[in-house]
């Protein structure tokens, strides 16, 4: 399956969520009229996009109908889609390209941040990269087995402590181990416990600290693994990690299983932090590069 199938395929609850809105406002489509626009906003406000995101996109078909009229279904799905791909923040993809290069990854229990990490390891190692994991969620229960599991099946090295070791002192060792072993990216786990800002901003802090000390001159980035199937539940996290972690970029697993896929755009948008993965399936290769005007074109097909 190709790229924008996969998508497409990935965004299949969503679509079918979101259109059986949208087919009722075509159904008697003829112009971009008053009616259509209020129908047209609840429509994307079920599929998560959120009421603010959905009444600036209304607004500007409003605009964009007035300066060109809109004749078809097919006219309008283009302006909307081409409306939501500007407001969601470019992806560049992941920035590696200093050795050792770092990823440091966030998320709450349960969003699929372990299975994205071995993800991104795997695709590294075959892109010819020689990767470390390291083993910085301390806190759970098998959280360092399950690291494990997956550095054995993607060809990656992993440096691991006893559980309820200092986190910070994982990702020096890993650090160090990476710059003896010659790694091109050091991928790093954390607790996946929201606890309060307080606590997650020292313990994030103190990482970074350790990073930069360690490799200043190193790219970093900064992802927070998010669940699609949680909705606006999504949103807040990301809007809590990203008040004490310096964001740059968003992997949003779980695509495939919520009726409502809006949340990558109402996430992007609001944050300004492009998404930079997506999750759409439980294979490997299913974890898959953002791209935001294909998104939304097979958001609305």
């Amino acid at each position: 399956m190709g790229f924008y199938d996969k998508i497409k395929a990935g965004l299949k609850k969503t679509k079918e969520n979101a259109n059986s809105m949208l087919n009722a406002v075509f159904a008697t489509f003829r112009q971009v009229d008053e009616d259509t626009l209020e129908e047209l906003e609840e429509a994307l406000i079920a599929a998560d996009l959120g009421a603010t995101l959905a009444f600036e996109t209304v607004e500007e078909v409003r605009r964009e109908a007035k300066l060109n009229k809109i004749n078809s279904r097919a006219e309008l799905s283009e302006v909307m889609s081409r409306i939501l791909a500007e407001k969601m923040t470019e992806n560049r993809g992941l920035q590696l390209n200093t050795k050792p290069s770092v990823i440091l990854v966030l998320g709450v229990n349960g969003v699929g941040k372990t299975t994205s990490i071995g993800k991104i390891g795997t695709r590294l190692v075959r892109e010819g990269k020689k990767v470390l994991f390291a083993a910085g969620d301390t806190f759970r229960a098998a959280a360092a087995d399950q690291l494990s599991i997956w550095a054995s099946r993607s060809g990656s090295d992993i440096v691991r402590h006893a559980e309820g070791a200092d986190p910070s002192a994982v990702i020096f060792d890993a650090i160090s181990a990476a710059k003896a072993r010659g790694a091109d990216v050091v991928i790093c786990d954390t607790a996946g416990r929201l606890h309060n800002k307080a606590n997650l901003m020292n313990e994030l802090s103190k990482m970074a600290r350790v990073i930069r000390r360690e490799l200043p001159d190193a790219d970093v980035e900064t992802l927070l693994v998010l669940d699609a199937t949680t909705g606006q539940n999504a949103l807040i996290q990301a809007e809590a990690f990203n008040e004490v972690a310096e964001l740059t970029g968003l992997v949003i697993t779980k695509l495939d299983g919520t009726a409502k896929g809006g949340i990558a755009i109402n996430i992007s948008a609001k944050l300004n932090v492009p998404v930079k993965l997506i999750g759409v399936g439980e294979g490997q290769d299913d974890l898959i590069d953002f791209d935001p005007a294909d998104f939304t074109k097979a958001f609305f097909e």
